[in-house]
């Protein structure tokens, strides 16, 4: 049996720039958009925690395609998820490219429709990492359970349920 293979992406972002729409000779819509989010990175030599930006492209077929284009705009945030592609050409120069995006199958548009113009951070959502910011935030707790040290389990009527 062969292995499968898991192809699968979950951002969430800004728009670094507006969506461009294009049509297919075939009349196939496609949304072409950049998607920027940051990851945080610990800096070896200082110990601090830092963000560090990331940029990826996006493609949007179809309907799906033509919404986007008509409704997104620069600086709207958006969560999306897909699949990576990549993709070989040659450029006018005749010199071998590459590249990866991410094919959009599910687009969901964040915060409300006048956010960027408003200067508004996407109704609350703001992109955030699952890195910790501070990692005492995981220290571990008092033993005992912070029941005073006693031992004795709570009584049934003490029980909050």
């Amino acid at each position: 049996m062969a292995a499968t293979n898991i192809n699968r992406v979950v951002l969430t972002g800004r728009l670094t720039r507006d969506p461009e729409l294009r049509s297919l000779p075939s009349g196939m819509s496609v949304c072409s958009l950049r998607l920027a989010f940051n990851t945080r990175k610990k800096d070896p030599a200082s110990g601090e925690w830092g963000e560090k930006g990331n940029f990826i492209d996006v493609s949007i077929w179809g309907r799906q395609g033509e919404l986007a284009a008509q409704y997104l705009t620069k600086g709207r945030a958006v969560a999306l998820d897909g699949r990576l592609e990549w993709r070989e050409w040659q450029d006018q120069q005749g010199n071998n490219r590459q590249s990866i995006e991410v094919v959009a199958d599910n687009v969901e548009f964040l915060g409300g429709r006048d956010d960027v113009q408003n200067g508004g951070n996407g109704g609350g959502f703001t992109p955030r990492s699952d890195v910790p910011v501070d990692t005492n935030d995981f220290a571990a707790a008092p033993a005992g359970g912070g029941n005073g040290g006693g031992g004795s389990a709570p009584a049934d009527d003490d029980i909050p349920f």
